[in-house]
């Protein structure tokens, strides 16, 4: 069934398509919605996410066993994010987690709620839990911040781009530094049936699109699943070790990978921040090429106009490809160059290992 957000009524929505169809792409001005959303003056229709929910005393001891992250003795209240992953250590499913102390709240992307809820009831044998796919009963709100309007509604805070305890950093930047910390992201569960007055009543936030929320996202070096993501996709490649594995935890499916790549190589793949040429007015479509030299060596995976930055892309590119040059994004005829900015550093995994004591052997 097509979903379709009551907040498309609003004047001005323009619907948004592909993975976010069903919501409002802008309300007619889009970087004005940008910027009061950076700022914090603004909040993003995202009900088209899903929600999927885990209840019954065994909840966060069964899915510790299932996913990246420590979640046992998870205290209410706190957000986490944990990936799911094959046993080839593939990203399968990606999640933001709140417990509540009754009820496990895993937010996905809308296309992924029923097949993992699926999945997880496959697997619950003989346990103490129940899942249920909530997406049709529950909507998802988005903020730069904290909105005291919603402030009675439960609301996950993204950990991004802490380094949260047991994981790891795959970005070259200085912390301090990292774009990640100018887009402070909150998600709030609001009930659907009271989704248009929710965000109506908000008289000091207006409506933002999702071009401006993705627009912010990018900027952020934030991976989305889907986009960042593909069936080859592992955390290393991502930077998701910082804020969605634990490195020290017991054994889960894909773990073996985690940790062999992570101690003695080399991601093959990394994420990349591209700047790109304006001068064409346009913008590639995600899923172009990455050229260097006539080579493929990439993909552009999330692409967006920001308000201050101009046109801008994150992409994931071959290892070896040289930090210093310059690439082009080919979209049909089109050619765009791209200035590259690291996210994932070429040499990240064997130095890591190096720097936290996990190789054996000279150093």
């Amino acid at each position: 069934m097509t979903y379709s957000s009551p907040l498309l009524d609003l004047p001005g929505a323009v619907e948004g398509g592909g993975p976010d169809a069903g919501v409002a792409a802008h309300y007619g001005d889009p970087f004005r919605e940008q910027r009061s959303l950076a700022q914090g003056a603004a909040v993003v229709d995202l009900s088209h996410r899903g929600v999927v929910t885990v209840s019954g005393p065994d909840r966060l001891s069964w899915l510790n066993s299932l996913t990246s992250q420590l979640l046992l003795d998870l205290p209410p209240g706190r957000s986490t994010e944990t990936l799911l992953l094959t046993v080839q250590g593939r990203i399968e499913y990606g999640a933001r987690l709140l417990d509540d102390g009754a009820t496990t709240w895993l937010i996905v992307e809308g296309s992924e709620a029923q097949g993992l809820a699926g999945w997880l009831q496959r697997m619950k044998f003989m346990l103490r839990v129940e899942i249920a796919d909530a997406s049709a009963d529950w909507a998802v709100v988005g903020s730069v911040g904290p909105v005291a309007g919603l402030a009675d509604h439960a609301v996950w805070v993204d950990p991004w781009p802490d380094v949260t305890g047991g994981g790891f950093p795959y970005s070259a930047v200085q912390e301090a530094a990292h774009p990640g910390r100018e887009r402070p992201w909150s998600e709030y569960l609001v009930p659907q049936d009271s989704l248009y007055s929710a965000v109506t009543s908000l008289g000091d936030h207006r409506a933002a699109g999702t071009m401006a929320s993705e627009a912010l996202r990018v900027a952020a070096w934030r991976p989305r699943i889907g986009f960042e993501t593909d069936d080859k996709a592992i955390p290393h490649e991502l930077d998701l070790l910082r804020t969605a594995v634990h490195l020290a935890k017991g054994c889960y499916r894909g773990q073996e990978t985690v940790a062999r790549v992570h101690n003695l190589g080399h991601p093959p793949r990394r994420l990349v921040f591209l700047h790109l040429d304006g001068s064409q007015h346009t913008l590639p479509k995600e899923g172009s090429a990455v050229v260097l030299d006539g080579r493929v060596v990439g993909r552009a995976t999330s692409v967006a106009h920001h308000w201050e930055m101009g046109p801008i892309a994150l992409a994931v590119i071959k290892r070896s490809v040289d930090p210093a040059a310059t690439l082009v994004v080919q979209d049909d005829d089109e050619l765009y160059a791209a200035a590259q900015e690291v996210i994932v550093a070429p040499d990240a995994g064997q130095v890591v290992g190096r720097a936290t004591g996990f190789l054996r052997g000279p150093r």
